[in-house]
């Protein structure tokens, strides 16, 4: 239990920090395909906690019914970073998207 309470707490912590590091975040995907489904299902379930940490932060949902799922992140300067999510769980899209939130923060220093 207490091993659970701290992985919420850092999940908590992170998203705190989203748009301190990114300018804009877009995901792509399938509202149709097999392969966006756990993506669809990630941002079901994530989108109101992450809009409730960054509410100013523009996070965009583009959906197309030939794409592959994806995670895009825009930093200052017009520098972007994507990550093809095709095959990953939602545990890995939410890594993802802390280590795009992490070169945020390395582009900074």
């Amino acid at each position: 239990m207490a091993k659970r309470h701290l992985r919420l707490e850092k999940k908590r912590a992170w998203r705190a920090n989203v748009a301190r590091n990114l300018k804009e975040l877009r995901v792509l995907f399938s509202p149709i395909s097999p392969q966006s489904a756990v993506t669809r299902s990630f941002i079901e379930k994530n989108y109101k906690d992450l809009k409730t940490h960054s509410p100013k932060l523009p996070i965009l949902i583009r959906e197309a019914n030939s794409i592959d799922p994806q995670l895009w992140a825009r930093y200052d300067l017009g520098v972007e970073r994507g990550i093809l999510l095709d095959g990953l769980t939602e545990e890995q899209i939410s890594k993802v998207l802390e280590d795009l939130m992490k070169v945020g923060a390395s582009l900074k220093s």
